[in-house]
């Protein structure tokens, strides 16, 4: 098959898919406004954060299969696609450990002020009295708001922190999540607003979709205790910016966040963001799947997609192509 690759991959599994035949052509600098033009007849699309639109997706009229290199799809145009008989297939828990590992780094950041620590101690400020103040992890309560493999991956680094960890009780949860729940220790209740009153750190593990953009919004933070932490590396869109921004200075709340409601679809470029550069925000660049281990793992399981649909079967389909 002729593959698209329309941001980087690593060589190692390249050369194993030009191995079995496949036609490779790595394209890693494409942005979406450019991606009609180069899609061509190729009968596999493979991206990592480029946008794939409905213009780009009517333009490859080869097009059988778009595989998205990490768990959510919100950058493709699935109905457009399954207008088509496109297949769009994600590949789902590949990166969760990566993602976990920078959701407990942002809040460890925070609550020991590690980036305003380094920055005073490289410009030759020593303001250990300043800096000796912090509350500290042990026995804090975090809720944890989406259960997916990136969830119980935060959830078990917590638990090791012995942070008591909270998530909402749903009927739908299969016997093997609760027996996880129960493995790990975490403890349930009813609904949201209990967990929001209870707990002094929030971190965020849900889709960009309908039902959750905007989910912290005024009223999800007029529940929440003065000072509570806010962990974001999932989807920018998931908080209302404009509302976490008053309760930051109405209610001292404060956010470790590695994406952001407009942030630029490139790797290199400016950005201009209040929430970014709030004195009450700890931020990366939407860097939480980027690690070495984490990428290795997505190219696997890219591998496993592609090789399933050229022996004729759908894997990991978002789009109900499968």
């Amino acid at each position: 098959m002729k593959i698209l690759f329309a941001d980087k991959f690593p060589e190692t599994q390249l050369k194993q898919l030009q191995d079995q035949g496949h036609h490779c052509d790595l394209q890693p600098d494409l942005v979406g406004d450019v991606l009609p033009d180069a899609v061509g007849d190729a009968e596999v699309l493979v991206v990592r954060s480029t946008k794939v639109s409905a213009q780009a997706i009517d333009a490859a009229a080869s097009l059988r299969l778009v595989v998205r290199a990490g768990a959510g799809t919100n950058n493709i145009d699935k109905e457009a696609a399954a207008n088509r008989n496109i297949a769009v297939c994600n590949v789902p828990g590949k990166n969760a450990v990566a993602v976990a590992e920078l959701a407990i780094g942002l809040l460890i950041a925070i609550d020991r002020r590690i980036p305003e620590n380094v920055i005073d101690l490289k410009a030759g400020r020593w303001n250990k009295t300043t800096y000796s103040v912090a509350q500290g992890l042990y026995g804090r309560h975090m809720g944890i708001i989406g259960l997916g493999a990136i969830g119980l991956a935060v959830a078990e680094r917590a638990r090791a922190f012995g942070i008591h960890v909270y998530v909402v009780d749903k009927p739908s949860r299969s016997a093997q999540t609760r027996e996880t729940l129960t493995r790990l220790g975490l403890e349930t209740v009813s609904d949201l607003d209990t967990l929001l009153g209870t707990c002094d750190i929030i971190s965020l593990h849900v889709p960009s979709a309908a039902e959750t953009k905007g989910l912290v919004n005024a009223e999800f933070l007029d529940k929440l205790q003065p000072g509570t932490i806010i962990i974001n590396a999932s989807r920018g869109d998931v908080i209302d910016e404009d509302a976490l921004l008053s309760a930051m200075s109405d209610k001292g709340i404060r956010a470790g966040l590695d994406v952001y409601a407009d942030e630029p679809a490139s790797g290199e470029g400016t950005f201009s963001s209040a929430l970014a550069s709030h004195p009450n925000t700890c931020g990366t660049h939407h860097i939480g799947a980027s690690t070495h281990q984490a990428q290795t793992a997505v190219a696997e399981g890219v591998l496993e997609v592609i090789s399933a649909f050229a022996d004729g079967t759908v894997l990991h389909c978002v789009n109900g192509q499968g």
